[in-house]
């Protein structure tokens, strides 16, 4: 498949089945969600690890198992751990773990000893604790857990941010009773284990969710232009690089409308300022933005990264996107995440090895003096979002245990292809 930009992605894997869920209950009402408390003295275990794109919907999961009655013993390393302080009846078990995938052999040595030592502490813990279910959400910190699990004959399931399963999902798919996604079609998932698939979404924060009821609104002809540049927690340093020369070169009176929010790591930002310096451009440069939920809201088009928790928040707030892939991203899993959405009509893609100012520009110029584009992707990005990602994750969880009051979800409406249902 290719995408606008010429990007060829190749024939993808076969995907993914995806199991219809509107059957399940719906505890997206925070009044039923604080009476019905089906886990009332349950524990119920939640792995994860690493960055925050695995850590934030796992942490969400748990805030609503604990809405639902049950105890969340939640396992991580000491990196993530801070994700999980403060949260009202999580307890957090900290593991050893580290990485293997692009190590040298020292590096996966050490890796794997780490991974066999927190193994051994997950499976004497879970062990003792007896939780009814195993709730993975990948990076190898979750691998011990959901290992452990298996072995213990504990039912388990895992859920993939990502548009392709992880290398950690990937090793306890196989026994998994449900493969929880955040998109409508995943690869990297065996045929044999296609019929357990259930697309859930991905939670957001609830700031951000709650942008589905905002309306988009496109730019007008002689109104301000607003751009959210967002390159992830430490910034992007493609973006600095291209996006200000590519700004300031648009026409004059484009430029002169544009009100820009860059994030910028810091030993970039007086140079992007420089570069911004004379162009009549209103931009605001900071390191971190601690205000995404608004800036989204008023953002006419999003440029950014093509992470997880980045195409969530874009597909929950229905804003439209011009999405740059990590290229180096391990099982170049950013580009499966950007070609999804450009699919679905609701981004444009642009590989890093084509991002050049002078392109770019190019591609701004039309972009942004056509409202009616901008338009379409913006309603595009929201119809192929899947909204209560951590609501319906619990649900999962009580359909594995047989305690969903709604029944199991419909597996006879079963399809190939899923993507247009909500």
């Amino acid at each position: 498949m290719s995408g606008s930009d010429g990007v060829t992605v190749g024939d993808p894997p076969r995907a993914a089945v995806v199991l219809d869920v509107d059957k399940m209950t719906d505890f997206a009402n925070p009044e039923l969600s604080a009476v019905e408390t089906p886990l009332a003295g349950q524990v119920i275990a939640v792995t994860s690890g690493g960055t925050g794109g695995h850590m934030f919907p796992a942490v969400a999961l748990s805030k609503s198992l604990v809405r639902r009655g049950a105890k969340v013993l939640f396992f991580t390393d000491a990196r993530a751990a801070r994700y999980t302080e403060g949260v009202e009846g999580v307890k957090t078990v900290i593991l050893p773990a580290g990485g293997i995938a692009g190590k040298g052999i020292k590096g996966r040595l050490i890796g794997a000893a780490r991974l066999g030592l927190g193994t051994l502490k997950a499976r004497k813990r879970i062990k003792k604790s007896k939780p009814a279910a195993v709730i993975g959400f990948g990076g190898y910190a979750s691998i011990p857990a959901t290992m452990s699990a298996k072995w213990l004959g504990i039912p388990y399931a895992i859920h993939e941010q990502n548009a392709v399963l992880g290398r950690a999902n990937r090793l306890v798919a196989s026994n998994a009773q449900r493969i929880a996604t955040s998109f409508a079609k995943v690869t990297m998932i065996a045929p044999s284990d296609e019929a357990k698939v259930i697309w859930t979404g991905n939670p957001v924060r609830a700031e951000v969710a709650a942008l589905a009821s905002s309306e988009y609104d496109a730019p007008t002809s002689d109104g301000p232009v607003r751009l959210l540049i967002t390159g992830g927690s430490q910034g992007a340093r493609i973006l600095s690089e291209v996006l200000p020369t590519a700004l300031v070169n648009l026409p004059e009176d484009l430029r002169k409308r544009l009100v820009v929010t860059q994030q910028a790591r810091e030993e970039n930002i007086d140079a992007v300022h420089k570069t911004y310096a004379g162009s009549q451009i209103d931009v605001t440069l900071a390191s971190f933005i601690d205000d995404i939920p608004e800036r989204l809201r008023d953002c006419h088009l999003v440029i950014a990264r093509s992470g997880a928790s980045t195409v969530a928040e874009l597909t929950a707030a229905g804003r439209p996107g011009f999405l740059v892939p990590l290229p180096h991203a391990i099982d170049d899993h950013q580009r499966y995440n950007a070609q999804q959405i450009e699919d679905s009509g609701g981004a444009w893609l642009m590989p890093q090895d084509r991002f050049s100012s002078e392109a770019v520009t190019d591609r701004l110029a039309k972009l942004l003096t056509n409202p009616d584009a901008l338009t379409r992707a913006a309603k595009a990005a929201k119809s192929s979002g899947r909204a209560n990602a951590a609501e319906r994750l619990a649900d999962m969880v009580l359909d594995m245990l047989g305690l969903n009051p709604a029944g199991s979800p419909d597996t006879k409406n079963i399809s190939k292809d899923r993507g247009d249902s909500q």
